[in-house]
């Protein structure tokens, strides 16, 4: 099943308190302060709804989007039309298969998006690709959740999102065993005569230590430059609920 078969339709609404305006900053400070030439071309991998990429691309970055489902993406080309913004280039591609039209100065992949690459080997395919579409020397920024969050936060506990047209009741189930934590989703959104129509579906995310992370990022070409627990550049530690990665692409 596609991962985000329902939730397109109310991932936006469901995390409109979610600063995307911050993480863009992050990320544009974190690629000048890390490039070697300077960054036009950007690649977001795993894009969604391209909350991000737009947020980007008011940076001054050339943007192409990736993401395997084609219902986020149809948000982000209606964004795009209701707003005359016809440079952006949206592709729906597996992020371990992905092909683009030439080389990137940066990938950023974010919103633990690697977390849903269930295998090990899946996430060295990836890693794999980014570097063989990086220019020498380009940034790769991503972030993971963590250990403390798959156990501490997520677990087996519950969670409801909702907003004013729309509830999500999420249930979690994490095995410790296989590090995989399942999430049952039930997304109710209102229709225009005041009825609920109720979608479901089951989504995946894979629990990796950093040390994982870090052994396929060099195998895979990479030079670590930092791991943060924050945005705002924390030295990052098992307590923290998402890592941030950058690393720089060797050839």
């Amino acid at each position: 099943m596609e991962q985000y078969a329902s939730l397109y339709s109310v991932y936006d609404e469901l995390n409109e308190s979610y600063d995307y305006d911050a993480l863009a900053s992050f990320l544009s400070e974190a690629i000048k302060e890390n490039e070697k030439i300077n960054t036009a071309l950007v690649l977001d991998l795993a894009c969604g709804t391209g909350k991000l990429t737009f947020k980007l691309r008011e940076r001054g970055y050339d943007m192409t989007g990736v993401d395997l489902s084609s219902g986020m993406l149809s948000v982000a080309h209606e964004y795009a039309v209701r707003n005359g913004i016809n440079d952006v280039l949206f592709l729906c591609q597996d992020m371990t298969e992905f092909e683009l039209y030439g080389t990137v100065d940066a990938c950023v992949c974010t919103l633990d998006s690697i977390n849903y690459l269930t295998k090990l080997s899946d996430i060295k395919k990836c890693f794999s690709l980014v570097h063989n579409y990086l220019i020498p020397d380009g940034v790769f920024i991503f972030d993971v959740n963590t250990p403390y969050r798959f156990k501490e936060i997520y677990g087996n506990n519950d969670f409801i999102l909702e907003n004013e047209n729309s509830l999500c009741a999420w249930q979690n189930e994490y095995n410790e065993k296989t590090k995989i934590c399942k999430f049952y989703l039930s997304i109710f959104k209102e229709n225009e005569d005041g009825r609920y129509n109720r979608y479901d579906e089951i989504q995946k995310e894979k629990c990796y230590e950093r040390k994982q992370i870090e052994k396929a990022l060099n195998e895979s070409g990479f030079e670590i430059i930092a791991v943060y627990g924050d945005i705002n550049k924390k030295p990052a530690e098992n307590t923290d609920e998402k890592w941030y990665f950058i690393a720089r692409c060797i050839k």
